[in-house]
């Protein structure tokens, strides 16, 4: 089992920055990948960015050039930078760490909200 705890969300305005952070625990060796999905109101659920045990990172389109996602020195955390913030930002950010025998966990989400 992994436990994924997230923090940093919060309320910011348009143009300004957050830093997500996600630390895992529990069975670490288990997990292939990790990344930050989130969700805006009636929306689906979409990925926003991911890294992998490699480093090898992906980004929605809507991240590319404003987010970075990067893994703390223990590699046991995950990082989300976000700048340039716009109000299409706004949804719970969710923290995901893939298996490696498929499947994964989820974190229990943090609020983001981008004022305009």
């Amino acid at each position: 089992q992994v436990q994924l705890v997230e923090s940093g969300g919060g309320l910011v305005q348009a143009g300004g920055s957050l830093r997500l952070s996600c630390a895992a625990s529990g069975s670490i060796v288990s997990i292939s990948a990790m990344g930050w999905y989130r969700q805006a109101p009636g929306k689906q659920r979409e990925l926003v960015a991911s890294i992998t045990i490699r480093a090898t990172t992906n980004y929605a389109d809507s991240a590319k050039g404003r987010f970075t996602i990067s893994r703390g020195n223990t590699k046991n955390t995950v990082y989300l930078q976000m700048n340039s913030l716009k109000p299409e930002d706004t949804a719970v950010y969710y923290c995901n760490a893939d298996r490696v025998i498929g499947g994964s966990y989820w974190g229990q989400g943090t609020q983001v909200t981008v004022s305009s």
